[in-house]
């Protein structure tokens, strides 16, 4: 795969848009929903989320919690936790004007009797100020530009585990519309209106998902598993409705459980079944085609509110997200990267919107000032799962709600993400495989090396099972860019039963890889010589002394000194004393084993072990990490141990312990992103003049944001 360059038709889309290309999205802050908690290891969600009036105060519904939480946004570069509102039910959805919050509540015994609340708080002194009978369970709420009316999406969702997830499920859904009075709803003023009998689909129960309502006062509504969009007045007359149709997508991933991106498959007819809604203007509206019984088209679309469509993004925004290294490969034979949630708001003269894709944790900003020819003009990282957002303009802020909360598996905690337009460069991707001749996937970037001319060579681990490779990265450009995937192959085959850890070049044109091993899935523990071509020329095992003291965690880093390959063992094997772990050595020559003794930090909740190993000038280098995330972190380090300490003793009996010396703390590094820190920095490469490179395993966006950070650390 050859590389080639893009970048300035990227410019000029940007210059064409009418939008200074200094002008970008960047996270400046990240809240941790937990903070407002009494209990903070209690389970929390930021799900939907709005604004105050004045722009200074957040307020996302909890539903986990069944509450609405509130962050001062005063400052948005520190946001502070306002505590929490009790709604006295299931929040789905909240909506403000001023300072008043109206919130879906959920009240269902069952769903066959599903019921709901409109609710309103004052955030201000969290006070209940109304409660109106919605007559079945609400999924979204919109109020409307001049806060005259609130509409709500009455859902009434069927039980998927019924009917084999089928609608037809009753009662069906409908549309309610209050109008506002005092900062409340007017509960004698409600409007319900049917919107059975449209749809081909189920149109004895339509499940209305999302809403939204322009400033003409007319309300667009989405009815996701019945594939239909409804546009309705203020007063709840029917305007039009058609079916959300379908699209034919080529050059996806659709098949699951393979462990690898290959992007040459097709879907046709693949139903859109849109969750969110926006209107960009009082003629078109957006939609993000999530699917959800059949369909799921991975992108988004503008219609004309007469139903003719305007745009289709088809496969190019999940494209964007693969060459980010954002792309869900457990997904693929579902609905991809699901866009789901979406905004719209103007910044200046540029009207933007927010496609927030669930799966794949980022945000797709689109310069919309021609509806018929979206120009991507970033994609955001955000959270697991972002599934509502915010813009408030007047502030040139963005702010996101990520739902997914992983603290019973020691995972990243729900977050609310803010980010700032700025007058400067985007600070997100920092890798990237745009301006290839063919789509390059990637991501699970585990071990790396330093090549020549700014050239780092990169291999992902075992999340890509079917597909190991070895990435050429080109350092010199902003981002980093992926110029080549290399295949790891053995008999002209994708090689199996790999877990590649570590990369190192064998002076011949070619590499050493360690990989490390699991017994337990008949993973061997070994070191490869592969070629220039990707073919495994040479498999060396490890020795009995090893084996007979062998765990899970295993070789995570390969570097070569003269004839010796040296790999660092992740963690503790059975013979090693507590906090000390083997730098194994390999002659080439003589094809004799050693080690000496590493001693690493005591953790201090979790585990410490170590991630890359690699030689710079007379020193050895590694990356000394625990397994913690955000606030729980306390050691990513890079340390050094002098070459004359190198000296390893034979297997089996005591080892020498070496001398390390602390290089650089990279915590302040990772803060920097202004998300939460993450846990597995994996790669170092230094370059031949010392210029150093580190980056991040993102575990192949599994339970993970999916950010990659690819950084220089400067000169070592």
């Amino acid at each position: 795969m050859s590389y080639k360059l893009l970048y300035l038709t990227t410019a000029l889309s940007v210059a064409a848009s009418g939008v200074s290309a200094d002008m970008n999205f960047n996270r400046i802050s990240s809240f941790a929903t937990h903070a407002n908690n009494a209990d903070p290891a209690a389970e929390s969600s930021a799900e939907i989320i709005s604004v105050s009036g004045d722009g200074m105060t957040l307020a996302y519904s909890d539903s986990p919690l069944g509450v609405i939480g509130l962050i001062d946004i005063t400052d948005p570069k520190s946001p502070k936790a306002k505590g929490n509102i009790a709604v006295g039910g299931e929040p789905t959805a909240v909506s403000i004007t001023g300072t008043s919050a109206f919130v879906g509540v959920n009240t269902s015994q069952s769903y066959t009797a599903p019921s709901g609340l409109l609710k309103a708080f004052d955030i201000v002194s969290k006070a209940e100020l109304a409660a109106c009978d919605l007559e079945g369970q609400p999924d979204s709420t919109a109020i409307s530009p001049d806060a005259s009316i609130i509409a709500v999406a009455i859902e009434n969702e069927r039980d998927e585990d019924l009917g084999d997830g089928r609608t037809g499920q009753l009662p069906g859904g409908h549309v309610a519309i209050f109008d506002i009075a005092n900062g409340a709803p007017d509960c004698d003023s409600m409007v319900k209106v049917d919107v059975t009998g449209l749809a081909e689909v189920s149109p004895e129960d339509p499940e209305p998902e999302f809403v939204d309502i322009n400033t003409s006062g007319e309300i667009v509504v989405t009815l996701q598993e019945n594939n239909h969009i409804v546009v309705l007045s203020k007063t709840g007359e029917i305007i039009h409705h058609f079916s959300a149709g379908a699209v034919d997508l080529r050059g996806i991933d659709a098949t699951d459980e393979r462990g690898a991106l290959i992007f040459n498959e097709s879907q046709e007819g693949r139903l859109r079944e849109p969750d969110g809604v926006q209107w960009i203007d009082e003629h078109h509206f957006a939609i993000a085609n999530e699917g959800d019984m059949d369909g799921g088209s991975r992108g988004w679309t503008i219609f004309n509110k007469d139903g003719t469509e305007v745009y289709e993004a088809g496969a190019s925004f999940e494209q964007a997200i693969i060459q980010a290294g954002h792309y869900p490969d457990k997904r693929s034979d579902s609905k991809g990267a699901e866009p789901e949630g979406m905004e719209f708001a103007t910044f200046g003269d540029t009207p933007y919107a927010f496609i927030l894709a669930e799966r794949a944790s980022v945000v797709g900003v689109y310069d919309v000032s021609t509806p018929s020819a979206p120009v991507l003009q970033q994609l955001l990282p955000s959270g697991i799962g972002p599934e509502g957002a915010i813009a408030i303009p007047e502030r040139n802020l963005f702010v996101t709600a990520n739902e997914v909360d992983l603290i019973e598996d020691g995972g990243p905690r729900s977050h609310v993400m803010i980010y700032q337009l700025q007058d400067g460069a985007a600070q997100y991707p920092q890798l990237s495989s745009v301006g290839t001749d063919e789509l390059i996937g990637w991501g699970a970037i585990s071990g790396m090396v330093a090549g020549e001319n700014g050239v780092v060579y990169a291999v992902n681990d075992s999340f890509y099972s079917y597909q190991p490779t070895i990435f050429t990265i080109d350092t010199t450009t902003t981002p980093a860019s992926i110029i080549d995937a290399l295949p790891v192959t053995r008999a002209g085959r994708p090689a199996q039963k790999l877990d590649l850890e570590g990369i190192t070049l064998d002076g011949k044109g070619g590499y050493w890889v360690a990989s490390e091993g699991r017994s337990d899935r008949v993973i061997p523990h070994a070191l490869y010589n592969v070629n220039a071509k990707g073919e495994i020329k040479k498999e060396i095992g490890l020795p009995a002394e090893l084996m007979a003291v062998e765990k899970r965690f295993g070789f995570e880093g390969i570097t070569l000194i003269g004839d010796v390959l040296w790999m660092a063992v992740q963690r503790e094997w059975m013979d090693d004393p507590k906090d000390h772990v083997k730098l194994v050595s390999y002659n080439l020559k003589s094809k004799e084993w050693g080690a000496v003794h590493y001693p690493k930090a005591t953790p201090a909740k979790g585990w410490v072990g170590l991630s890359e190993i690699t030689v710079h000038g007379d020193y050895v280098y590694v990356i000394e990490r625990d397994n913690q995330i955000g606030a729980d972190v306390v050691t990513k380090k890079v340390y050094r141990i002098a070459l004359s300490e190198m000296k390893p003793a034979p297997l089996g009996g005591d080892l020498p312990i070496v001398t390390k010396e602390l290089v650089r703390d990279l915590v302040p590094d990772l803060a920097a992103n202004n998300g939460y820190v993450v846990d597995k920095v994996e790669g170092l490469a230094i370059f031949a003049d010392g210029s150093a490179w580190a980056s991040t395993d993102n575990d192949g966006v599994d339970d993970s944001s999916g950010e990659t950070f690819f950084w220089s650390l400067g000169q070592f």
